[in-house]
Parts: C-alpha cells; structure tokens; sequence
C-alpha cells in the first residue's frame, strides 16, 4: 500500500461524527457502545466515508440498534453487498441496555450517536448521547453563551 493509501485510512480515530447533536440536544449521559459490522463495512469507515447526521438509536426485541447509519458500499469489494443504511446491532451489557431503556421510557429522552470510532485496537465503536431536545430559545441561548466565550477569550488575548 502506497504512503498517500496510508494516509486516507482511518487506524484508529474518529471515523464519522454527528456535529449537530449537541447543538439539538442536551447530552447528559455518554455510553460508548461496540458495533456489529461485516467486512465491507468497516473498509467503507476506515476510509471515513460514514455519515450519522440523520441517524439514531432505538430498540428492537430488547436489544439497542442504530438506524438509518449511512455506511457507503466498499467500492472494491464485490462479493459482500450490505444496505447502506440498514440498522446494526450495538453491543452493550444487559445492565447498560436496561438503563438506557429506562431512561428513554421514564424521562422521555433520546438515544442520539455522537460519532463512530475505532478504539485503540482497531475495533468500531459508536458513542452514544442520552439527550433531551432542546427548543429554539434554548438553541439561541447555547449560541449566545458560545459567541461571549469566543469574545471573551479575545479579550483576554489582547489584554495579554
């Protein structure tokens, strides 16, 4: 594999994110989740081609999936198609799962993914957000409370 080849792939490292989670919601609870993935799948998020901004995690039969993931098919790869945004199953503990979908049922809140990475030893991970949405006027707050950091910060810079 050439140095440019190299370079592309995604060892270890975020390979798609959801920028806009915590803008539309309050994340008050993180859990980083394993994800079942075939062959293809994971060459297509090494070369960091994912997109979870539309995507979100429910239940089905007791277990936690993510839906609506797009993954793109692995463009070298023939023998092993896949839906590119079919649901994937996530691993988590029975305890971890219970919670969760305890949370979701009690207080009304939702199971948002944050991003996709691999972890030190290469293995897919998802991190999931537990957040409750927020309105307009929670949204313009949150973009008034960064605009003062920002400027604060500037402040700070030139006063030395």
């Amino acid at each position: 594999m050439t140095k440019e080849k190299k370079s592309q792939l995604i060892s270890h490292g975020i390979a798609a994110q959801n920028r806009k989670a915590r803008f539309d919601y309050t994340i008050k609870e993180t859990v980083e989740a394993g994800l079942v993935l075939i062959g293809p799948e994971v060459k297509s998020l090494r070369h960091g081609r994912a997109a979870i901004t539309e995507a979100w995690a429910g239940e089905r039969g007791g277990e936690i999936f993510l839906f609506n993931a797009y993954i793109p098919e692995y463009q070298a790869g023939v023998l092993s198609r896949f839906e590119p945004r079919g649901a994937r199953k996530l691993l988590l503990h029975k305890k971890q799962v219970e919670k969760l979908l305890g949370q979701v049922a009690r207080s009304g809140l939702t199971l948002v993914p944050l991003d996709i990475h691999f972890n030190e030893k290469g293995m897919a991970k998802v991190t999931l957000g537990v957040g409750q949405g927020r309105n307009k006027s929670d949204k313009r707050h949150a973009i008034a409370e960064r605009d003062w950091q920002r400027d604060k910060a500037r402040l700070m810079r030139e006063r030395g």
